[in-house]
């Protein structure tokens, strides 16, 4: 047989929907967060300072992170048409996600256990050099901030009512925003604190900010995890959605749906699966045409049953 005469029949898997701005962004600021890594532990090295090496090496981390997400972004794109990948790697970008919001709830547990310690036991605070140390962090982070901002996320708008304004958010993106978000709060409360130690002598408050910050931080890398793991555990659509398409096929004389399921392939396509039960069935593109105005779903495919009643 011709295989072309299969092509009417036969679907893309590409769903990976490549940020290419985004992954050139992300590449600048893992520049830029190495650089200051490098100056800041050079500078802790030569001036014996203890402020500029911690936050030199909490640079590298954030650095890591990077890395993270532009390996990821490198893999998406290499494995797009990967056969091996029943639905490509649309994915990936959002176990990307996954995975560094785990690290950013690791980094608010680290700094919650950390600023009880000092809440407990207060320790001597070079101010001079911590405020510098902060506002050389805030600093580099804010830069980060507007490289990274509005890139996780892009809008389609459409004029139909089941046509609705999508938005294509990458996960692994938006991961690496909140690393840098996260950072530039901690300077932020730092540098608040530490000028509450230096002019009224509220040492405690350095420990305070480490705990308000601690409890924010978590709260963006829960908000991270529940957007990723529903779609990492393919996850139904939303119930109305799916209510509307059993409806529209159910309007035809006859037609029932014996089963359904609607799963996000990647971080913004959809596949379905609906098995549709008739006395008399049509064909399989009939019942897409019907279909056609749900472009929330870009595979779709369908069985067709005849129902038989019992003699």
């Amino acid at each position: 047989m011709n295989s072309n005469s299969l092509e009417k029949w036969q679907h893309s898997h590409h769903f990976t929907s490549h940020n290419h701005q985004g992954e050139r962004r992300a590449y600048y600021v893992l520049l830029l967060t190495v650089v200051t890594m490098v100056i800041e532990i050079a500078a802790g090295t030569l001036y014996g300072s203890m402020a500029l090496l911690a936050d030199g090496w909490h640079m590298g981390t954030h650095a890591v992170a990077f890395m993270i997400t532009i390996f990821t972004y490198q893999y998406a794109r290499k494995h797009a048409n990967d056969d091996s990948y029943t639905f490509g790697t649309g994915k990936a970008s959002v176990l990307g996600g996954f995975s560094s919001a785990i690290a950013l709830g690791l980094v608010a547990l680290l700094m919650l256990v950390e600023s009880v310690h000092r809440l407990m036991s207060p320790e001597a605070i070079q101010f001079n050099q911590a405020i510098l140390v902060a506002v050389i962090g805030l600093s580099v982070n804010i830069i980060s901030v507007f490289l990274l901002k509005d890139d996780h996320h892009h809008h389609h708008n459409h004029a139909d009512s089941e046509h609705e304004d999508h938005h294509h958010d990458d996960h692994n993106l938006k991961a690496a925003y909140l690393h840098v978000m996260a950072d530039a709060l901690t300077s932020l409360l730092a540098i608040v604190a530490l000028f509450a130690g230096k002019y009224w002598g509220w040492n405690w408050v350095d420990a305070l900010m480490g705990i308000v910050g601690a409890v924010i931080i978590t709260r963006w890398a829960l908000g991270l995890m529940k957007q990723t793991g529903p779609i990492l555990l393919d996850a139904s659509i939303e119930p109305d959605y799916q209510e509307k398409i059993i409806n529209q096929l159910e309007s035809e004389t006859d037609t029932n749906i014996s089963d359904i399921h609607i799963w996000k392939v990647s971080a913004d396509h959809y596949a379905a699966m609906i098995s549709i039960v008739s006395r008399d069935p049509q064909s399989v593109e009939y019942y897409k045409n019907i279909l056609h105005k749900f472009d929330k779903i870009d595979h779709l495919t369908i069985e067709v049953n005849q129902y038989i009643e019992a003699a």
